[in-house]
This record gives structure tokens, sequence and C-alpha cells, in this order.
């Protein structure tokens, strides 16, 4: 397993260097001059061109990615135009916020959404699976906006209880992660139904209880281990997308996090910001991706690492 994970490792070069060419393309395409907004609403043809050579934004594109790698390679992300602080300062001032956010959402999500999938297996085709089904569907359906300000509207507004924004205590956490978390946990729920009951109807399970096993024993340790390799794939993916951040949830709640920033960022035209959270994003999915290919050896021993 060890070789394994290095030559995932050494495997993450060549694709990040393949991303960090397509963000460094595409950051160029997005509308208006950056030089123009450093350089303020009053400047001058002149006082612009004098920003744009002070960013370097004057350089031939390619001169200008190989300047960006250069950084990358000394660990230099860039400075922000807009704050002129270093990018791997604004993100980690961010890093955190979106890290609570997002592991917080995944807890509750996987625990409910396990739950609600093995109860619809179990009691599949009666009132427990119409009823646990109904909800993964309202939890993928609902607009995640819409659900967030319901929630303001409720626990905010009327009752009082919660806080609509910011992120000052564990409160704070309750209205986005409910948001974040819900289309994910009826995600989790419907793939969590449809293995168990797959998992169910082979041989071994059936032989377990011919032998006078526990139907629960049967489920929680024989069937619903093997039943969680394809949800621990999902559930990988899922994190990595909260984990970039939820731009729209963020937006919402005015929550101080990575799609906060991006937003603020892509607005301002700030490319170095821009650059550096999308290869965070990047990297953090080929990471839980080898977090999820290990996963797979530990719920099942069968499976070989090569």
């Amino acid at each position: 397993m060890l070789k394994f994970i290095v030559r995932r490792l050494l495997g993450m070069i060549p694709i990040l260097f393949i991303v960090s060419i397509l963000i460094f393309s595409f950051v160029r395409f997005i509308p208006g001059d950056p030089a123009r907004l450093v350089a303020g609403p009053d400047a001058t043809y002149r006082d612009i061109q004098a920003v744009r050579a002070q960013l370097g934004l004057d350089k031939p594109v390619v001169t200008q990615y190989i300047d960006y790698v250069e950084g990358l390679l000394r660990g230099n992300l860039g400075t922000s135009l807009k704050t002129g602080r270093p990018v791997a300062e604004e993100i980690g001032s961010r890093f955190m916020a979106t890290f609570w956010l997002t592991v917080v959402s995944m807890g509750w999500a996987f625990v409910i959404g396990l739950l609600i999938g093995v109860a619809s297996a179990v009691k599949r085709n009666r009132w427990q699976d119409y009823a646990g089904m109904f909800t993964a569907v309202s939890g993928i359906s609902l607009p995640s906006f819409w659900l967030g300000l319901m929630l303001i509207q409720l626990f905010s507004v009327r009752l009082g209880w919660l806080p609509t924004a910011g992120f000052d205590s564990w409160k704070s956490l309750v209205l986005p992660s409910l948001t974040l978390g819900s289309g994910v946990a009826a995600v989790i729920a419907r793939f969590t139904r449809s293995s168990l009951m797959e998992v169910l109807r082979e041989d071994y399970t059936r032989t377990a209880r011919a032998k006078g096993l526990h139907y629960n024993i049967v489920v929680w340790k024989h069937a619903l281990r093997n039943a969680l390799i394809p949800v621990v794939t999902m559930t990988g993916l899922q994190f990595g997308f909260l984990l970039g951040g939820s731009v729209v949830v963020e937006t919402v709640f005015s929550w101080p996090g990575l799609g906060r920033l991006l937003i603020d960022s892509v607005a301002f035209r700030d490319y170095p910001v821009i650059q550096g959270e999308m290869l965070l994003f990047a990297l953090e999915f080929i990471l839980i991706n080898l977090v999820v290919d290990v996963l797979y050896a530990v719920l099942n021993p069968q499976i070989r690492l090569e």
C-alpha cells in the first residue's frame, strides 16, 4: 500500500501542472482589466499602464505563466491585487471557516443519510422506506439558496434562536451546515439504500441468516461494510466539493470562507487569488480521491491496491 500511495503522490505532479495551465488560461478570459480596477476610477491611461507594468500584466502571457510557475516552485502563490497581501495569507485566513463548515455539514449529513438509507433498505416498500426516500428527494430538489433563506426566516427572524450571518460561535454553524449538508445527506441516503439492498440479496447474507444470526447483526456487521464501498466514493467526492466552498451558501449567510473569497476575487479580477484557490481545490480533490482509494482496502481487505 505504501508504494501505491507514493506512486499516486508522484502522479499528482503532472496533474497539477496541467491544472495550473488550464486555470492560468481560463482566468485570462474573465472580462475586465484588473489594472484599471487597481488604479481606480479616476486613473488616467498613463496611470493604468504604470499599474499594468507594476503588476507584470504587460508581459507576454507565456512569460507571465513562467513567472507564476517559478513562484509556485518556491512556495509563492503571488500577491493579491486587491489587498496587497500574499495569496497564501488570504486563503489561510478564510480556510478554517470553510473547513469547519464542511466538517460539520459532512458529519451530520453522513450519519443522518446513512441511517435513513439503512432504514429504507431494511424496511423497503414500507412506510419507513417511502418516508426516507421522500425526505431524500426533497433534500436533493430544494435549492440551497431558498432553503437557507427559509431557515433564516424561521430560526433567526421569527424565533431569534440563531444568528443570520458571520462566524462567531458554534451557533453560527447551525444554519449554514444544515443548508449545505441537506443535499449531501439526501445523496448518501439514496446511495446507501441502493447499495445495501443489493448486498442483502447476496448469497453470503442469506447464509448468515440461515445460520441463525440476528437480522440486525447481518445488516450492520456483514452487509453494511461491503455496501459502504460505493457510498465512500460518493462521500469523498462530495467532501471535496464542500471543502472547495459552496459559493451560494457562503453568500447567503455572509460566511467568511473560501467560496465568498472566490466571488470577491472574481469581481475584482484578482488573478493571483483566483489561481491560488482553484489550484487548492484541485489539490484537495486529488488528495481526497487518494484517501478514498485507501479506505477501499480498509473496508474490504480483498481489494488490493496496486
